[in-house]
């Protein structure tokens, strides 16, 4: 009898470990991720997850896409597709 109730003790502490190192950075990743996404302005350099690096130069009027300027012309690419931040990452090392 005792012993059952161990498992149900070990068993709870498994599952706050996997939320306390899986899910809860996860979503804390999901949350900063949202936050940047959402200060991009006009005039930022950014760099896209496919490796396009460009200036932030029109954002939508839905606001889920923008309009970045690279070296070849303009792109229509959507908020999530961006990675980085290259003005901020510049001003740090500055």
């Amino acid at each position: 009898m005792g012993g059952g109730n161990m498992l149900y003790i070990q068993l709870g502490i498994m599952a706050v470990v996997v939320y306390f190192f899986m899910i809860r950075p996860q979503q804390k990743r999901a949350k900063n991720e949202k936050e940047f996404e959402s200060n991009l302005k006009v005039g930022d350099k950014i760099v896209t997850k496919s490796g396009f690096h460009g200036k932030v130069s029109e954002i939508t009027e839905n606001s889920t896409a923008i309009i970045i300027e690279t070296m070849a012309g303009k792109l229509k690419i959507e908020r999530s597709a961006i990675s980085l931040e290259m003005s901020a990452a510049l001003n740090k090392k500055a």
